[in-house]
């Protein structure tokens, strides 16, 4: 069977940073770190990435913070602006693979309200045969369940599925599987990895 490449969405395909919205709304460089650190934190939006609704986290949040009642629905209604652009030389890649014909997964922690958001707006993603998306399936990377939905979605196992991400954990989880998985740093890194295991 042919070798599939799955890739990780964030920081991966498309850059992420959640300051790139409320840098916008914060103009003070300390309240804005301090905002990014406590208010609408990474750690926190994993929760919706795990499958929590968007409006009981909102509402519980606001509770806590209410003078940036604002600002936090900035958050549920602005996420796009949270995603700067792609990540420099992957959509090539993407696109190489694509006209070599090479079966292309994506496996992303996204919550679903916001993937239903962003989805749309991102024609790269035609490129990719399935998309497993850990706010719908409601289990995130690294938990090993979600690598084994993509095993089963993709008619794949072990070393027929080359998986890159941006996360140690996930790769440390991948490579449990038997997954041939390579840590992205950048694309140029990603190229070489892939031109090794004959996918390029």
């Amino acid at each position: 069977m042919q070798q599939a490449v799955v890739f990780d969405v964030g920081r991966v395909l498309f850059q992420w940073r959640m300051a790139a919205l409320f840098e916008k709304l914060i103009d003070d460089p300390e309240e804005l770190a301090w905002f990014i650190a406590n208010v609408v934190t990474e750690e926190w939006h994993f929760e919706h990435d795990r499958g929590r609704a968007l409006a009981d986290m909102v509402r519980e949040r606001i509770a806590l913070f209410p003078q940036y009642e604002s600002h936090i629905r900035a958050y549920a209604t602005r996420f796009n602006e949270t995603v700067p652009g792609p990540v420099e030389g992957s959509h090539e890649l993407v696109e190489r693979l694509a006209e070599s014909r090479v079966p292309l997964f994506c496996l992303t922690n996204f919550g679903d309200e916001f993937w239903q958001m962003f989805r749309p707006t991102q024609p790269i993603f035609d490129h990719f045969e399935d998309i497993i998306v850990s706010g719908v399936e409601k289990v995130a990377k690294p938990e090993s369940r979600i690598y084994e939905i993509v095993e089963a979605r993709s008619g794949r196992s072990g070393a027929a599925l080359f998986f890159t991400d941006d996360n140690p954990d996930n790769i440390a989880a991948a490579r449990l599987r038997g997954w041939n998985a390579h840590l992205f740093t950048d694309a140029a890194g990603l190229e070489a990895a892939l031109v090794e295991a004959g996918l390029l």
